[in-house]
């Protein structure tokens, strides 16, 4: 028994003298890790730092104003409407398509076609006669009333099938026309001619913003030279080491300042950089901390692809399944703005679009009240859009819901083949129901014209219809009923990521001092994490 007791304590004391011998090493070497650690992140630091200041000046203080952002919805002009859709599409010889709207440029009104081919085309609505290079001269005459700019030559006008560096995956729209200026600012005006609206805009200034983000901040050029997926891992590995930076850092300067604060000799000139470094580094510790976690956080994010543009329904319609006239519907034409054509279950409607009574409705200035943490919750909106039955015209009651939950329950059987589209004609087979019985129960549901916390103005789609899932993840869905395409998909771990990166990367905490005190604490945090960063180079340089 004693010699048990005996052994016991020898074994706890041989514990005690190797972690003693731990903590002695660790208290030895944590300065000179310090430095090294913080030596290997230096040049991450100053590019993010750096293009990270740039943001606000991008995206708030130096951004271009343009007359017009949004093109408001005005009933339709009926007195230059002759001949319905039916008529121009037979006089036209079409017997096949995808959609239709109504638009109205130059003083004339059209039928804006969708061939089955997905090009554009333009019928004047009083002769049918079709309008050559429609889809262009629209896009030119929609960046020009944007930009209020009738005089400017044209320089190019381009149509955008695929993201490119100027015009990212971010702007989600595609495809869009590219329409640049000839003026002084190099300005290029994105617009999307299918839903007459305003893509995107830049300018000299803001191009040159925007190359520098990508390359400092996004770091894009290591996709280039490698992949996606290397990219995010270099990434929040030196990320990782910046975190591990701070805690060293904190350590010594903090914790363990009694053992450090002298110099190694009397020769050493380093108290003034010492003294800064310590000083500002334990001030901006959290934010450091903040800044990387949330970083490293949304870069992770990025490792699963944004596959939302692949996700829509706009199925082939035969001009001959027309039985209702457009012009034949039961309709208050004064408020009429638009018409279009929707499948909900294999059947075909109408969809009627009337003016809304919300002023700005969509304007794209949202951007400011969208990222409030402290916008109260605000009360759903009322559909502006009615459904009527192409064969007996009759009012379908509730219409938009039922278009919307029969979009998620095609984008599920969607997905389940990987994003590839489940069918392409009206009427033809399909494998898997769309029927609204296939969805799982739902939670809730709403109607969007402006943003909002959860869906903010990077999902670029308004109006919108929101279906939340009573599923563990609380899936949501957030379809376009214009375009019957999937404008969101958000579950748990996204709210929990945009919260991380809304409070600790953009500072959403500090909206009740509003915006620019907002980006001025962002620039001042980022600017400390910078300095105390250059302390320590200069700190390394001349401490040998």
């Amino acid at each position: 028994m004693e010699n048990n007791i005996i052994d016991i304590a020898d074994e706890q004391v041989q514990k005690e003298s190797h972690f003693g011998g731990i903590k002695k090493k660790v208290k030895r070497n944590i300065y000179r890790w310090h430095r090294i650690i913080g030596l290997i992140t230096m040049i991450p630091v100053i590019f993010w730092c750096i293009s990270g200041m740039m943001h606000p000046f991008m995206s708030h203080w130096f951004k271009v104003k343009l007359a017009h952002e949004f093109v408001k919805p005005e009933a339709i002009n009926q007195a230059q409407i002759k001949l319905s859709l039916q008529e121009v599409l037979n006089k036209n010889e079409i017997t096949e398509f995808k959609n239709f709207r109504i638009v109205s440029f130059n003083n004339q009104t059209y039928y804006q076609v969708k061939r089955v081919s997905n090009r554009l085309a333009y019928f004047n609505a009083t002769d049918a006669k079709m309008l050559e290079n429609g889809d262009k001269k629209y896009a030119e005459f929609l960046a020009r009333y944007f930009t209020e700019d009738q005089n400017s030559a044209i320089k190019s006008i381009e149509e955008i099938t695929d993201f490119d560096e100027e015009y990212a995956y971010v702007n989600r729209l595609l495809p869009v026309w590219k329409v640049s200026f000839d003026r002084a600012d190099g300005m290029d005006i994105y617009v999307e001619t299918e839903q007459t609206r305003l893509a995107n805009f830049n300018e000299n200034r803001r191009k040159a913003f925007l190359w520098v983000f990508r390359t400092f901040h996004n770091w894009d050029f290591l996709t280039k030279i490698s992949n996606n997926t290397l990219r995010i891992s270099i990434m929040t590995g030196f990320l990782a080491i910046i975190i591990i930076s701070m805690i060293s850092g904190l350590v010594i300067y903090g914790f363990m300042w009694g053992k450090f604060k002298k110099p190694r000799n009397p020769n050493d000139k380093v108290g003034i950089l010492r003294k800064y470094h310590r000083q500002i580094g334990l001030w901006v510790a959290f934010v450091t901390f903040t800044f990387a976690f949330s970083g490293a956080y949304h870069a992770t994010k990025k490792l699963t692809p944004d596959e939302r543009i692949k996700y829509f329904y706009q199925p082939s319609i035969k001009t001959a399944d027309l039985h209702t006239a457009n012009l034949a519907l039961p309709l208050d034409w004064s408020k009429v703005s638009n018409l279009s054509l929707a499948t909900i279950d294999d059947k075909l409607y109408y969809q009627v679009f009337t003016k809304s009574e919300e002023k700005g409705a969509w304007k794209k200035e949202q951007q400011d009240k969208a990222e409030r943490m402290n916008e109260g919750k605000k009360p759903d909106a009322k559909p502006n859009v009615t459904y009527y039955d192409v064969q007996t015209a009759s009012l379908l009651p509730d219409g938009i819901m039922l278009h919307a939950k029969a979009l998620v329950g095609h984008f599920i059987e969607q997905g389940k083949t990987g994003g590839d589209p489940a069918c392409c004609e009206l009427g033809g087979s399909t494998e898997t129901s769309e029927d609204e019985s296939t969805l799982p129960a739902i939670a809730s549901t709403g109607y969007l014209t402006k943003f909002d916390k959860e869906y903010g103005f990077v999902n670029k789609r308004l109006p919108v219809v929101k279906l939340a899932l009573a599923t563990d993840n609380h899936l949501t869905y957030y379809v376009e009923p214009a375009t019957s395409r999937l404008a969101a998909q958000i579950v748990d771990s996204d709210r929990r990521e945009g919260l991380s990166f809304g409070v600790l990367h953009k500072f959403l905490f500090m909206d009740w001092a509003g915006k620019d005190i907002r980006d001025i604490a962002t620039i001042f945090s980022a600017l400390g994490v910078l300095v105390v960063s250059l302390f320590g180079l200069a700190l390394f340089l001349k401490v040998k």
